[in-house]
């Protein structure tokens, strides 16, 4: 990891598995979908998936279970099921939050890019009281395209007003790793898969928790960013 210090105008997160815990919730909102219409979805075949938006899940689900609905009704439907699900149990990674809260008392701008759908991203954040750290949210369905392409973060560090070289992502999968790099930007990655050996993509990170969230630490990845 590289512990030279480097100026930070500007920190963009990851939503889903990075600063909440949203995987299983979304897990059974794309079951009960595709239960729906006669299929049946495994945990191994949605892991295939974690670091994509939910747009381009929902093509993936159509034309791999022959499904005659269009992707703008799966995800509509989608987002329902998710958020009634969000609204009984989201919980915020506690050493996300303290992470949040120091960059927020050093007056750094944050935002926030995210696979999920505009008005998923503005429920959890409004649910978790964590929007007013965020200047932006940025949607993989307001860029052209979404990760492991860079959209979604160049337009985050524009909106905040930071370039892409003053910019860190946090990131907790290899797509989002790989649109950091794609952006030019320093990349800390704590994987929500950390079973070893590390997917290659995830060491491509400036920064790597290799035991996931149970091993995150705020203040870690603060004294790195200031190269300590």
């Amino acid at each position: 990891m590289n512990s030279k210090p480097f100026p930070v105008r500007g920190v963009v997160f990851d939503l889903d598995g990075t600063i909440v815990d949203s995987e299983e919730n979304y897990f059974q909102a794309d079951v009960r979908i595709l239960a729906r219409r006669g299929a049946t979805l495994t945990r191994e075949h949605k892991a295939r998936f974690i670091g994509y938006g939910n747009r381009y899940i929902m093509e993936r689900f159509i034309g791999e279970f022959g499904l005659p609905d269009t992707p703008e009704r799966l995800l509509e439907e989608k987002n329902e099921e998710y958020l009634a699900l969000a609204r009984e149990n989201t919980v915020v990674f506690p050493e996300m939050r303290a992470l949040i809260e120091a960059l927020s008392s050093r007056g750094v701008p944050m935002a926030v890019a995210s696979g999920s759908s505009p008005v998923v991203i503005s429920e959890i954040l409004r649910m978790t009281r964590l929007h007013p750290y965020f200047s932006a949210a940025v949607s993989s369905e307001d860029v052209p395209n979404g990760k492991p392409e860079p959209d979604v973060f160049l337009e985050a560090a524009r909106r905040i007003g930071a370039s892409p070289e003053e910019t860190l992502v946090v990131e907790d999968a290899v797509y989002g790793v790989m649109a950091a790099k794609r952006a030019g930007m320093r990349c800390a990655v704590i994987p929500t898969l950390p079973e070893p050996p590390l997917n290659p993509a995830l060491l491509e990170a400036d920064y790597v928790v290799a035991g996931g969230m149970p091993g995150f630490r705020a203040a870690d990845l603060l004294r790195w960013m200031d190269g300590q």
